[in-house]
């Protein structure tokens, strides 16, 4: 698995987000969020795509966030089918 956490949603599909922060994280901070991807984009924000187990651990993930500082801008779960095609993209 790559070091990724499987996620359900009690029926075998991934639960995966994309959450959007204003200003950009350095790589000093992915062990902190173990098995997210960090992709900076040119507008200022840090989008932090992985799957989630469950709703506790969407919470503790925003509490991460939370502690960082930075202006939360979006939480958005992914389809996993729209997640692949802006991976081809």
């Amino acid at each position: 698995m790559n070091g990724e956490k499987e996620a359900s949603n009690g029926y075998g599909t991934p639960e995966l987000y994309e959450i959007r922060l204003k200003g950009h994280l350095n790589d000093r901070w992915a062990d902190w969020f173990e098995g997210f991807s960090f992709t900076r984009a040119s507008d200022g924000t840090t989008i932090l795509s992985g799957a989630v187990a469950d709703q506790a651990a969407l919470h503790g993930l925003l509490r991460k966030v939370r502690d960082l500082g930075l202006p939360l801008i979006s939480v958005i779960q992914m389809n996993p089918k729209q997640d692949s095609s802006r991976e081809n993209n």
